[in-house]
């Protein structure tokens, strides 16, 4: 019965109105706070910069009051000049705030170098899986007699005999040269 007068008292209204008020006033401040720190609606459209290069882009992002990290410059594409923006992120035309980072990747210099993995002696088949895994373009095939049909006896890239363990640009063709069945 106590707790029921407690609950019906003077005390305990003042009590709960000064914590609604107090959560009320701390909520407006917060969010007055938060509008003003935030800069709430103050946005910038990212530009395009896929292909350009960084003295073309540069200044520009400069001039918005934005950042640039290149993330990455692994992959080569021949349609694009070296050192030119393959992707970025955010896309263009977003809208970011002043100082946000444009995270870009770069067109390399050239095809990155692969190691060519051990093909003689397996299958054409898996022979083509493994090759096209890495990168590389599947090519002529020329049959010999030998007594593995569709057995690869040989590799070669532009006339090239290829070994394991031998370097070859991503992209490259590579020829083979196959067992017929016969002896």
């Amino acid at each position: 019965m106590s707790v029921l007068r407690f609950l019906f008292s003077k005390s305990f209204f003042k009590t709960s109105f000064r914590i609604i008020f107090t959560a009320v006033i701390f909520f407006v401040v917060l969010v007055v706070f938060l509008r003003f720190n935030t800069r709430h609606g103050d946005f910038i459209l990212v530009p395009d910069l896929i292909g350009k290069n960084i003295e073309e882009f540069q200044s520009e992002l400069v001039e918005l009051d934005l950042q640039y990290i290149i993330s990455d410059s692994g992959n080569y594409n021949p349609e694009f000049k070296i050192n030119s923006v393959l992707d970025q992120i955010p896309t263009a035309n977003a809208s970011v705030k002043k100082g946000r980072k444009i995270y870009l990747t770069l067109n390399a210099s050239d095809f990155e170098m692969i190691q060519i993995p051990k093909i003689t002696g397996i299958t054409l088949r898996q022979a083509r899986k493994t090759i096209e895994s890495l990168g590389f373009i599947f090519g002529e095939i020329e049959y010999v007699d030998y007594i593995a049909r569709n057995e690869v006896i040989s590799i070669s890239s532009d006339g090239n005999e290829l070994n394991e363990g031998d370097y070859l640009k991503r992209t490259s063709v590579i020829d083979f040269e196959l067992g017929n069945g016969k002896q």
